[in-house]
């Protein structure tokens, strides 16, 4: 199997319909060994109900706006499970109004909420990681981004802006952590009914106008981004970092 014997962190699962749970799946039927964290306002119950569907795996809780909690939260997997081989950043958030309105309206503490939840974090926890060497050599990172952070999309708005500085980060990051062999990229999915979906203005249309543009016609699963995470874990991409990978079935080629 394809991530047999590795062992890989999940961050940011929420629900079934998440694409991180889509990632983790992927990952568990490739072999690996799964591992997930989840926001310190989800629900711990529905989050260890949905993990019991994969025997073996834990859940760990994980504010990543703080990188004192983000440190307990690594050093806790690190006693229980050891380096690790992948990590994947599934974690964005911005204010409801910061999303509804229009960009202009962004108040400085919604711009800062939004840049330091959805990218900062990522900066945050692969130094940390990498502090208490916990990465194993040729570890692989992968983050979600989106579309919106190339082209002003309705209803993105501030989290357009968020996801293009994590874009940035990433390249970045991708110089420093190649000195020890560890690999980092994004992914930037197609639109996907997730919860966090659910608060962009209008979400549907989105998915119709993908459908009608796209060159295969139709919307991206979590499976199949799941399965481009495996892929990014995996030996199989390991001259691949520093890259922002399309999974959006060419919607992101089309012109108007």
């Amino acid at each position: 199997m394809l991530l047999e014997g590795k062992k890989v962190i999940i961050m940011g699962i929420r629900n079934k319909w998440s694409i991180a749970w889509g990632a983790a799946k992927s990952a568990y039927e490739n072999g690996a060994e799964v591992i997930f964290t989840y926001g310190s306002m989800e629900n711990k119950e529905k989050i260890e109900q949905l993990i019991s569907e994969m025997p073996g795996t834990k859940a760990y809780d994980c504010d990543a706006s703080s990188d004192e909690s983000i440190a307990k939260c690594l050093e806790k997997i690190k006693q229980n499970h050891g380096s690790v081989d992948g990590i994947l950043h599934s974690i964005a958030h911005a204010n409801t109004e910061d999303l509804r309105n229009d960009f202009i309206f962004t108040s400085r503490e919604g711009f800062a909420h939004a840049s330091d939840v959805s990218a900062y974090s990522l900066v945050a926890i692969s130094r940390i990681a990498k502090e208490k060497n916990m990465l194993n050599e040729n570890a692989s990172i992968v983050a979600l981004t989106y579309f919106g952070s190339e082209k002003a999309v309705e209803g993105y708005n501030v989290m357009g802006v968020a996801k293009a500085a994590l874009e940035a980060s990433i390249r970045y990051l991708a110089r420093d952590l190649g000195k020890d062999h560890i690999r980092i990229n994004a992914i930037s999915a197609g639109p996907i009914k997730t919860l966090s979906a659910k608060g962009i203005k209008d979400f549907g249309s989105i998915l119709d106008l993908v459908e009608q543009r796209a060159p295969l016609h139709k919307n991206v699963t979590t499976k199949e981004v799941g399965d481009t995470v495996s892929f990014l874990f995996s030996n199989m991409s390991s001259a691949i970092t520093g890259e922002v990978i399309h999974v959006d079935n060419g919607f992101s080629i089309v012109g108007v």
